[in-house]
This record gives structure tokens, sequence and C-alpha cells, in this order.
């Protein structure tokens, strides 16, 4: 081979360990033929920018996002597990009953369902047939008539000067005292079968009563009449129908004392056990959005009975826990009804205490922002809102708590809604600068500039 050959065998040979040279540096030098972009920083020369954690909002957009932020504070929690409720009837105190007195023919129906009833108002009007009672208004006349006459004789005798024997003095003594004994047998019957006091007094003078009045019974409860009343839930008989005596005529409802009825498996008794033995509170979910209308539930609830048996179907017995229901009052005209905030039938969620769990931070549902398998909350600080990873430990449809394990700074604000909107504005990467007007300081806080102050 001469010597040109070789020249070019070992040029190539160098071309081509240089351009495999070049091939493995590449990382190193091709940043530098591309304007613009820095030159990959190694290990000694710094590492690169963290992710954005910081958020810039302004008032008005506050204020649409509707952002809210709190102080918070380490507290205990109770870990529950949740029952199925149902608000129900408390028995022989919210639903009444009202029947007839005696047996006659409805002539009037002063109500009518959905109808506010107070204590002593007229329900009916039942037009008198039964036999008996004319019988006995009948016979409570005469036996008044007899002692009135026996009366006039006792007194004719006295005035005698004592010409009549002492026998015929007793006998007619004796006379009064049985017709004293039959009228007051009669007056308590015509009591007892819906009488008032002035009707009997007028059958006892000859004023047959041939209509009668039922009215509103007064409450099972002592409570003022005045606030008090009932609503005509369901009527049970006609105008012009005959009735006779216990016959039910209507059924009056107040849902003012309520129980929850609550249903639980035969596993979670001895957790039920304790709440009742240690006086624990049950927690409520009635599941209702806030309104304006209705303020904060004040009242606590307790277990008051826990069934012996067991429902076969279910599975499930039952516990009962009685509340008070609240009430407004609405008019339609001169009408008045009463709406109530609580009502039979209405499902609810009942949170019963298992575990107590101290040193937590509990915040609402929407206070904590979620990221795949990370957890955030947002720090607010002026208009800016860090973002800092926390620690789930429980979450239910209205709390979550959080670990206090130091990595939030005692006292900060946290956001208490709107932090899945401000994530999805970091991830977006609309973190954005300081607004005009303001500066920015050190540690991320917003300013307004002394020209604007001024």
């Amino acid at each position: 081979m001469s010597f040109v050959r070789i020249k070019q065998v070992i040029a190539v040979a160098l071309l081509a360990a240089a351009g495999f040279a070049g091939y493995r540096t590449r990382e190193h030098w091709l940043p530098l033929l591309v304007p613009g972009k820095p030159a990959h920083q190694t290990d000694s020369g710094g590492e690169a920018a963290g992710p954005i954690t910081k958020v810039i909002v302004g008032e008005q957009a506050q204020a649409n996002l509707g952002l809210t932020a709190k102080p918070w504070k380490a507290q205990t929690y109770w870990k529950t597990i949740p029952v199925p409720g149902m608000v129900v009837d408390r028995p022989g105190l919210s639903d009444r009953g009202v029947t007839a007195p005696v047996a006659g023919e409805i002539v009037k129906i002063a109500h009518v369902p959905g109808n506010t009833v107070r204590p002593g108002e007229p329900l009916f009007t039942i037009r008198v047939l039964s036999e008996s009672l004319h019988q006995s208004q009948t016979e409570l006349f005469k036996a008044t008539q007899e002692i009135a006459l026996a009366q006039a004789q006792k007194k004719r005798l006295t005035e005698s000067g004592g010409a009549v024997p002492e026998v015929r003095m007793i006998e007619v003594d004796n006379q009064i005292a049985r017709h004293e004994i039959s009228a007051k047998a009669y007056r308590q019957e015509l009591l007892n079968r819906g009488f008032s006091t002035e009707q009997v007094a007028g059958a006892a003078v000859g004023n047959f009563v041939r209509e009668i009045t039922v009215a509103v019974p007064k409450p099972p409860i002592a409570s003022p009449a005045a606030e008090f009343d009932y609503e005509v839930q369901e009527l049970k008989v006609d105008l012009g129908q005959q009735v006779q005596a216990g016959q039910a005529l209507c059924t009056l409802a107040n849902h003012q004392w309520l129980a929850i009825e609550g249903r639980a498996f035969r596993d979670e008794t001895p957790l039920l056990e304790r709440s009742v033995t240690e006086r624990w509170p049950v927690e409520v979910d009635f599941q209702e959005e806030p309104s304006a209308q209705w303020g904060e539930i004040k009242q606590a609830f307790h277990i008051r009975h826990l069934a012996n048996t067991i429902d076969p179907a279910s599975r499930t017995f039952a516990f009962r826990i009685p509340m008070e229901n609240e009430s407004r009052v609405v008019r339609d005209g001169d009408r008045p009804q009463s709406l109530w905030r609580f009502r039979p039938g209405q499902k609810v969620r009942l949170l019963v205490r298992a575990e107590e769990i101290p040193n937590v931070i509990v915040l609402p549902a929407d206070a904590v922002a979620r990221d795949g398998p990370e957890a955030f909350v947002f720090v607010q600080n002026e208009n800016t809102f860090e973002r800092k990873p926390v620690r789930v430990l429980l979450q239910d449809r209205q709390r979550v708590v959080v670990a206090n394990d130091g990595s939030l700074a005692a006292g900060t604000f946290l956001v208490q809604t709107g932090s899945g909107q401000l994530n999805r504005m970091l991830k977006a990467g609309s973190a954005g600068g300081a607004p005009k007007g303001y500066h920015m300081h050190a540690d991320g806080s917003l300013h307004k500039n002394d020209s604007e102050e001024k």
C-alpha cells in the first residue's frame, strides 16, 4: 500500500473519532449553538428552578372565587361511623286524633287539611242523634225539678210550726238526697260525653243541647296557647255524615317535638352503648343547604332509646334521638301557616363517635385541593396564596382532617373555600405578577404603593 493511501485511511479514522466524540459530548456544546437557552448546569453550578407554588389573586378575583381564609388551630377530632336515619313523629306528642264525643250528624266542618288551629278553636259541629244522650238530659231535668219540688215541700212543713211529725221531715230529706244523687250522676255523664259546664247547667233547667261543638284539644305538654298550634293533617268524615261516639273525625299534627330514628347493625352496638353511657352527642347531618332563613342548629342530640329487637329483613335495630323542631309562620292574607324546618320522613345521616384523634387540623372539604395522591392547602398572605402539601388523615362530605406535623406554621391563614380553583391556576401557570398599583415583597406578599395609599 502506498504512503498516500495510508494517509487517507488515517484521516478518515480521525474524522470518525472526532464525530463520535462530538456526538457523545453534544449535551455540553449543543445549548451554546441555540440562542436564548442556557447551558445545562452541573451539580457544582446550582440546581434548576423548582415548581411554582404561589399564585397572586386580586381582590376582585378573590370575591369572584368566593375565597375566605381563617387562622387554624389544633383541636380534637372524633372519628365517627355513619349510620342512616330518618326524622319521625314522636309517639304521643306529634300527632293527635280527634273523636266524636256523641253519636250524631256532622253539620259543620270549620277547618280543612292544611289549616292552622289553636287549642280551644272549633273544629266540628255535631247534631246530637243519640237517644241515650237526650234521655240523660231529660232525666237530669226531671231530677232537678223533683229536687225543687221536694225542697218546696220541706219549706212548707218547716213553716207549719212543728205540727208535722219528724218522720215526715226525714222522708222529705231522704227524697231530696236521692234526687240529688241522680242529678249528679246525669251531670257527670253529660260532662263525660263532651258537654260543657254551661251546657249541663242549661239542660238542668230544660234548655236541651241539640248540637255539640268539637274543639281543638289542649297541648300534650304544658305550653302557652299563644305559642302552640296544630295543623289539620287529615279529615276522616264528610259533611252530613252520621258518626258514632268514639269515631275518628280528624288527625291534628304538631311537629315541634320529633325524633330521629337510626338503624344500626348488631356489631355497632358497643359504640352506641358507649355513646349512651358516656352521654356523647351524636352529630346529625340533615343534608340541607345553608339558608339565611334558618340559623345554626344549637341543640345537642343524644341517644335516648336502644331497641332490643332486630328487624329480620334488614338485620338492623333501631335507636331513637329526641329533637325539638324549629318553625316560622307565613301568611296568606289573614290565614297563618306554620312551616317546619324538619319534617317526618326526611332522610338524615348520623355520625356516631368511635375514636378520639387529638392535635389535628380540621378544615372544610373545599379547603383541601387534590392532585393525584398529593393533597394541598393554600396559605394566604395579603393577595398571595402559597400552596403547602399536607397529609390527610380522614375526609368526609363536609370536613377534612389534616395532620399537625409541623408543615404549617401556627396561626397562619388557611383558605377555607376555593382551593381547587387556586390549584388549577397554578397548574395552568397563571401565577402572574404584581398587579398595577402594588409592589411585591421578598416573602411574596403584596402591598399598595405609597402613591396609591395617599
